[in-house]
C-alpha cells in the first residue's frame, strides 16, 4: 500500500515536473531551431515511433504472465519467463536497428517531396539516432516490467523524474550551443541508456532478477503470442491516432504544419498522461484481483473509484484548455500557431471518456478479454486515416485533428462501454452514474468560464495567470463542495492531518 501511495505521488510529482519543464523549455527550443526544424523533428520521430509496434505487444504481456508465474508451483517460472523476454526483445532490438538502417537509406521515399536536401540530410541522422534509441528501449523494457510487477514504484518513479527534468533541460542546453534536432536526438539517446543502466542494476542487484535461456518453453512463448498479437493491434492503432497525422501532414503540407499540429499534440500527450498516472500503479493489483477471485463487483468499484478521480483532474485542465488555450498558445509560443488550439481541443475532448476509463483496459488484459477492443479499434484506425487524408489535405492540421476526433469518440466512447457492460462484466451504468453525481459541481463553474470567455481581455500573461488561479479556485471549491464524497476527501485530509501532527510533533 505505501508503494501504491509512494507511486501515485510521485506519479504526479514527474508529471507535474515534466509539464512545467516541457512548458518552459519548448518556447526556447522553437525559437532557436525554428518552425521547420522543429517540424522535421517531429515528424522524423513519428515515423521512427513506428519501430515501436515491433514489441507485437509483448511488453504489456509481462506483468500478467509473471503474475501467473509467481502463483505456479514452478521454482523456475519466473527465471524462464524473464529468459524467454529478454531474448525476445533482444532479437526485436537487433531486428528495429537493422530497419532503422533500411529507413536511413530511403528517406526521401519515407517523408516526402515537400522536404527540402538539407532537410532530408538532417533527417538520416535523426533516424539512426532515434533508431538506436528504440533499439535499447526494447531489452530494457524488461527490467522497466520486472520493477513493475514488483510493484517497486518508489524506484521507478524517483528514476522516471530524473528522466523527466535530464531530457528537456540537457536539450536545451545543446540546442543553445548549436547542436540542433541532432544534439536533442543524442540526448534523448543518452539518458536512455543511464536510465536502462539503472533499471538494470536495480532489477538484477536489489530484486534479484534471475534468467534462466536453458530449455524455453515453446508453447509459453506461443502462448503470449497469441495474447500479445491483439494488443498488438491496439498498438498499431495507438499509432495511426496519435501518429499518423503528423506522417500525413508532412507529406501534403510540409513540416510547419507538422510543427504546429505537434505543438497541440504535446499538450495532448501531456493530458493523457495524467491520466495513465494514477491507472499505472493499479496493473499488478488488477491482476492480482482476476486471477485469485475474478470478482466483476470488486473491479467495478475500483474502476469507479480511480475514474471518478481521473474525472475531477482531467475535468480541471479540459475546462481550462477551453477557456484559456487560445491566450495560453499565444504568449507561449508566439504567433504562427493559432491553429494549435483548435486541434488541441478536437484531441483533447473526445480522448476524456476513454482516459477515465483506462484502467478498463487493464481489467480486459488480465481477464484476457481484449481481442474485440483490438479489432475495433483497428477498424476505427483504418477509418481514422481515410477520413484524415482528404481532410489533411483541404484543411491541414484541423481536418487531420477532426478525423481522429471522430474514431475517439465512436471507437473508445460508445463501443467499449457497451463492451464493458455486456462482455466484461463490468457495470458501467453504475460507473456513468457515479460520474453524473459530479455534474452538478461543474455548473458554476461552465458559468464562469463562459463569461471570461465573452469578457475578459486578456492583455498581458500576467491578466491569464490571476484568472487561471480564479478559475482553478473556483473548480476545486466547488468539487470538494458538491462533488467529492467522504473518502476522496479523505484521500487529501489525512495525509494533510498526519502532516500537521509530524509538524507540531516536532515544534514541542
Amino acid at each position: 500500500m505505501s508503494q501504491l501511495k509512494y507511486g501515485v505521488v510521485l506519479s504526479y510529482v514527474s508529471m507535474g515536473v515534466g509539464v512545467v519543464v516541457s512548458l518552459l523549455s519548448t518556447p526556447l527550443i522553437l525559437r532557436t531551431l525554428g518552425q521547420s526544424e522543429w517540424g522535421l523533428y517531429q515528424l522524423v520521430a513519428s515515423v521512427v515511433g513506428y519501430l515501436g509496434l515491433l514489441s507485437f505487444g509483448f511488453g504489456s504481456a509481462y506483468v500478467r504472465f509473471y503474475a501467473r508465474a509467481v502463483a505456479s508451483d514452478d521454482q523456475d517460472a519466473v527465471g524462464k519467463l524473464n529468459g524467454l523476454f529478454l531474448v525476445v526483445f533482444l532479437t526485436i532490438g537487433a531486428v528495429a536497428a537493422v530497419i532503422g538502417l533500411i529507413l536511413v537509406f530511403n528517406a526521401r521515399a519515407v517523408l516526402g517531396d515537400k522536404l527540402t536536401s538539407e532537410e532530408i540530410s538532417t533527417a538520416q541522422v535523426l533516424i539512426g539516432v532515434m533508431t538506436m534509441t528504440v533499439a535499447l528501449s526494447f531489452p530494457a523494457s524488461v527490467f522497466n516490467s520486472f520493477v513493475t510487477a514488483n510493484e517497486r514504484f518508489l524506484f521507478q518513479r524517483v528514476l522516471g523524474l530524473i528522466r523527466v527534468l535530464a531530457t528537456p533541460i540537457l536539450s536545451v542546453l545543446v540546442v543553445l550551443l548549436g547542436f540542433k534536432s541532432v544534439g536533442m536526438a543524442l540526448v534523448v539517446a543518452a539518458v536512455a541508456v543511464a536510465h536502462a543502466i539503472a533499471s538494470l542494476a536495480y532489477s538484477v542487484r536489489r530484486l534479484e532478477m534471475r534468467f534462466t535461456t536453458r530449455g524455453l518453453d515453446a508453447s509459453l512463448l506461443r502462448e503470449i503470442a497469441v495474447f500479445s498479437s491483439y494488443l498488438f493491434i491496439y498498438m498499431v492503432v495507438d499509432q495511426a491516432n496519435w501518429s499518423v497525422d503528423k506522417f500525413i501532414l508532412g507529406r501534403f503540407q510540409g513540416t510547419a504544419a507538422v510543427a504546429v499540429y505537434a505543438l497541440a499534440a504535446s499538450l495532448n500527450a501531456h493530458y493523457v498522461s495524467i491520466s495513465s498516472t494514477v491507472s499505472g500503479v493499479f496493473i499488478p493489483r488488477v491482476n492480482r484481483l482476476v486471477v485469485v477471485a475474478d470478482d466483476n463487483v470488486e473491479l467495478t468499484r475500483l474502476l469507479t473509484r480511480v475514474g471518478r478521480i481521473q474525472f475531477m483532474i482531467l475535468t480541471l485542465i479540459a475546462s481550462g484548455l477551453i477557456v484559456f488555450g487560445r491566450p495560453f498558445i499565444a504568449f507561449w509560443v508566439g504567433p504562427g500557431f493559432s491553429d494549435a488550439y483548435p486541434i488541441l481541443l478536437l484531441l483533447v475532448i473526445p480522448v476524456t471518456v476513454p482516459l477515465i476509463q483506462n484502467l478498463g483496459i487493464e481489467i480486459q488484459k488480465a481477464k484476457n478479454m481484449h481481442q474485440f477492443r483490438a479489432w475495433t479499434y483497428a477498424g476505427i484506425a483504418v477509418l481514422n486515416v481515410l477520413v484524415s487524408i482528404p481532410l489533411a489535405q483541404r484543411y491541414g492540421g484541423i481536418g487531420a485533428a477532426f478525423g481522429t476526433a471522430a474514431s475517439l469518440l465512436l471507437g473508445n466512447g460508445l463501443l467499449m462501454n457497451w463492451y464493458y457492460h455486456r462482455r466484461v462484466g463490468l457495470d458501467m451504468k453504475y460507473f456513468w452514474k457515479s460520474i453524473a453525481a459530479l455534474m452538478p459541481a461543474l455548473i458554476p463553474v461552465a458559468l464562469l468560464g463562459v463569461a471570461i470567455m465573452a469578457f475578459v481581455d486578456f492583455v498581458s500573461p500576467w491578466i491569464l495567470a490571476l484568472w487561471l488561479l480564479a478559475f482553478a479556485m473556483l473548480y476545486c471549491s466547488c468539487i470538494w463542495l458538491l462533488g467529492m464524497n467522504d473518502s476522496e476527501k479523505d484521500l487529501i485530509r489525512r495525509p494533510l492531518v498526519r502532516l500537521f501532527r509530524r509538524r507540531l510533533d516536532v515544534a514541542r
